[in-house]
């Protein structure tokens, strides 16, 4: 690329967390095209938000992916974060192969077939790594195979919001992919068939695009260590892969020309971000306090051991440990949900800073828990979906540290 604006197309984009990591980060970044829907839904909030901070714009689609994928502009950087669900692919006679209908990574590879940016980053859940539990590790290794085929390199981290400083413990797998022809892919090309994988491996703690903005502890334990899986990922096509494939992947990874290697990492942790440095100091609306008895939140959060009977009338216990009730202020919050508003075990219970009394998080101090500025998502939605969108959302400050990493190398 020459030294100019690098055009980004966002997927999925909620309420713009991925836009605004970047725009933070840089004023190279040039978002070019996005597209946010939400399947069976008449309002469609999260879009709405998206453009009354950037604008109604053509480029700006409230569409089905499936449809909107087709008039997608050409770019540089394609980002998105997307759900973990079945990426099994399966044999169609004649018409070759075919993903689960409504997956949308197969919309996100048919995306990246079209039009071949430089760069990818993807975000989802952790247990990306280790889906389906039937079949461990599968549904990421087809993924690295479309991205392989594609002639990409990976390089992964599973990423704690926390142990970087922030007021949230969000554990989220990050993939960055660089095409053949970037400097990223061949710094990774000139060493990765050295026989001990050591470029690799020392890539993992030291210079790769991860580990330079998100420090680990250097570890030369060979225990939670996968490496030499190129035997692995060579299968005669994605189906044969989708059918058999299964391997541990760690929390953080590489794979060139499909030689993958996979380590547990341990972050050098920052001082954290607490949930009451986050939390409001002035008063509060009233609509946000515990109103009556304690007794139902103090079950919600209560250990329990309850008997339960399978389909098939077999007995078992159903058991969960503890919660915190209320919340540690002088820890980070927990990971927020979509039902953060609702009566839920999972749900934030906080003492408020001026009566002392237990209350819910507002949605101005979620807002905070994911980087987002005050008010972000007060545009008119209902305060129940301010909520859900938080749920949905990224820690914006980590994304704007890998927009300033992928910078050194996006004119390179």
């Amino acid at each position: 690329m020459k030294e100019s604006k690098i055009k980004v197309v966002e997927l999925f984009a909620g309420v713009g967390g991925f836009r605004i990591g970047l725009e933070q980060s840089s004023d190279q970044y040039d978002t070019v095209w996005a597209n946010q829907w939400e399947p069976g839904k008449k309002l469609q909030h999260a879009y709405d938000c998206y453009v009354s901070h950037f604008g109604k714009s053509d480029n700006h689609v409230n569409k089905d992916i499936a449809i909107a994928k087709k008039h997608i502009p050409s770019h540089d950087l394609l980002v998105g974060g997307f759900p973990c669900q079945d990426y099994s692919v399966a044999r169609t006679g004649a018409q070759g192969i075919e993903g689960k209908k409504g997956v949308l990574w197969w919309h996100i590879k048919d995306i990246i077939e079209e039009h071949r940016p430089n760069f990818i980053i993807l975000e989802n859940v952790d247990r990306l790594l280790k889906s389906p539990s039937s079949q461990r590790g599968r549904d990421f290794g087809v993924i690295l195979r479309c991205f392989n085929d594609l002639d990409y390199a990976v390089e992964w981290r599973i990423i704690n919001a926390a142990d970087y400083g922030y007021a949230q413990r969000r554990r989220r797998v990050f993939l960055a992919a660089f095409k053949k022809s970037t400097k990223l892919y061949n710094e990774l090309a000139d060493a990765a068939y050295i026989e001990d994988n050591s470029f690799l491996y020392n890539r993992l703690y030291n210079n790769g695009f991860f580990s330079s903005i998100f420090p680990v502890q250097m570890d030369v334990n060979t225990e939670k260590l996968s490496k030499n899986m190129i035997d692995q990922m060579s299968f005669a096509d994605l189906p044969e892969l989708s059918e058999t494939f299964s391997a541990p992947f760690y929390n953080s990874g590489i794979m060139i020309d499909g030689n993958i290697i996979s380590k547990e990492v341990t972050p050098i942790e920052t001082k954290a971000t607490t949930l009451g440095e986050i939390r409001h100091t002035e008063p509060v609306a009233e609509k946000y306090f515990l109103n009556g008895s304690l007794e139902k939140w103090e079950y919600l959060k209560g250990a329990k051991r309850i008997e339960r009977v399978r389909p098939n009338g077999e007995p078992y216990y159903f058991s969960e440990g503890a919660i915190s009730f209320p919340d540690y202020l002088d820890k980070p919050a927990r990971t927020m949900l979509t039902s953060e508003s609702s009566v839920n075990r999972s749900t934030h219970v906080i003492q408020d800073a001026v009566t002392g009394n237990l209350r819910l998080l507002t949605p101005i101090e979620c807002e905070r828990l994911n980087g987002f500025e005050d008010d972000w998502t007060n545009t008119g939605m209902p305060e129940k979906y301010r909520y859900f969108t938080m749920g949905n959302a990224l820690v914006v400050p980590i994304v704007e540290k890998i927009g300033t990493r992928l910078l050194e190398y996006a004119h390179a």
